[in-house]
């Protein structure tokens, strides 16, 4: 029976440890909590008044709860390991009094105290089998702290990169070149530069999904706001008399394309053109699409 509860807090750390897993360091990274997390964020924000105040905290408040659950989850399972071998397989310092305690609670305060890598020492393990298996616990809590930071600065070059298009979306509409300025060398260099952001854009959602759950702020920052725009310069591309123009249109045309793609398949599910899923994305994010 000993044994059949540490298996169940063993468990309980390997599903932390798929999560984190697939969340991080997965190619198509389908985190299970974490998307669940901010999914429901997400939708709960969504429902509140004065949403964009509250939709503005969902991406790092979400991180911030995904995170502590991994280390809760963690804690937690490593307890129960060390649950039913409490107090007779572990050593306790002169002059304690953690042996009098409740062993579930000495468990868990063993099992922090070895996760955050403090090592007071107080309570030790004693058999074997548990002197091999609490350094593993270090270990772990060791690679969440590092899994956190990275997972950090992941994910905030990628917002970067979608506010930076956002924001050259903005601009070209203010300055909304005619035809015969998209029409040249420069315009085609132009589209095709956008047609690599849309790009980078697309693997960012593939790659960290929960960058969509961070708010953009204004409109001119929100890629959810401007990609109609974009839409709107490929078609005026597409339609250029010169071949290099007609060329970049169709490219970034087809980026846009692919982008949608993900956006649906990903977030909103609408099985609609791309530019009923642009529209679903700025309603989503509390938008509307920028006309020309």
């Amino acid at each position: 029976m000993k044994w059949l509860v540490s298996l169940v807090g063993a468990g309980l750390v390997m599903l932390t440890l798929r999560d984190l897993f697939h969340t991080l360091w997965h190619p198509t990274r389908h985190g299970g909590l974490s998307r669940l997390v901010m999914t429901a964020l997400w939708r709960f924000a969504r429902r509140l008044r004065g949403r964009r105040r509250v939709v503005g905290l969902v991406g790092p408040l979400a991180m911030v709860t995904v995170v502590g659950m991994w280390t809760s989850t963690v804690v937690l399972g490593w307890a129960v390991v060390y649950w039913p071998h409490m107090p007779g397989a572990f050593a306790f310092s002169p002059g304690s009094e953690a042996a009098q305690a409740p062993a579930l609670l000495d468990s868990l305060y063993l099992s922090l105290v070895t996760v955050a890598t403090l090592g007071l020492g107080d309570i030790a393990p004693g058999d074997a089998w548990l002197r091999m298996v609490s350094p593993l616990e270090a270990l772990v809590g060791f690679a969440l702290l590092t899994a956190t930071v990275s997972w950090v600065l992941e994910i905030f070059p990628a917002l970067t990169r979608r506010r930076v298009l956002a924001v050259r979306l903005a601009l070209l509409r203010d300055a909304d070149p005619a035809p015969r300025q998209i029409d040249c060398t420069a315009g085609a260099l132009l589209l095709d530069s956008l047609a690599t952001d849309v790009a980078r854009v697309r693997i960012d959602f593939t790659q960290y999904a929960e960058a969509y759950y961070f708010h953009d702020g204004e409109d001119h920052s929100s890629l959810a706001a401007m990609v109609g725009y974009a839409a709107t310069l490929a078609r005026r591309g597409q339609a250029a008399r010169r071949p290099e123009v007609c060329l970049a249109g169709e490219v970034l045309a087809g980026a846009l394309e692919d982008l949608a793609t993900i956006l649906d398949q990903r977030f909103l599910h609408t099985g609609g053109t791309a530019a009923d899923v642009f529209a679903a994305y700025a309603a989503d994010h509390g938008r509307s699409l920028a006309q020309p």
